[in-house]
């Protein structure tokens, strides 16, 4: 599995990756302009990413905005959805509004609230069909 995860946090960046390590290949982006570059490339590279775990509150590009465009880049080359990557959106806010944009707005498979519990985690990877 390869994993991209976003954040601006350098706490919230290496507890994700320790979590992941062991079952997935990660990659890290410090803001949605480097992830985004990261997702295209991994794309037009042939090998894309099966999830991208992503804050939605960052400098440069927010979480908001590097979701859609994430999910227009793969309108762009025709995926169908079940070889769209899955994205976990992580963030700090409770707010039902950001909540709401992730997923209608964007397309978030998924959003968890921090600090992130380790089984909650994994528990999500593995209902979206990802094996962790």
């Amino acid at each position: 599995m390869r994993v991209l995860i976003v954040d601006d946090d350098f706490y919230s960046r290496v507890m994700l990756h320790d979590m992941m390590r062991p079952v997935a290949e990660c990659h890290i982006a410090v803001n949605g302009e480097e992830a985004l570059g990261a997702f295209k490339k991994a794309l037009d590279d042939g090998r894309p990413y099966d999830l991208v775990c992503m804050d939605l509150v960052m400098p440069e590009m927010d979480g908001q905005q590097a979701l859609r465009e994430m999910r227009g880049y793969e309108d762009d080359l025709g995926l169908e959805s079940e070889r769209r990557c899955k994205i976990i959106v992580i963030s700090m806010l409770e707010d039902s509004r950001e909540t709401n944009d992730a997923f209608f707005l964007g397309g978030a498979d998924c959003f968890l609230v921090k600090p992130i519990d380790e089984e909650r985690f994994m528990a999500e990877v593995r209902a979206l069909g990802l094996s962790a």
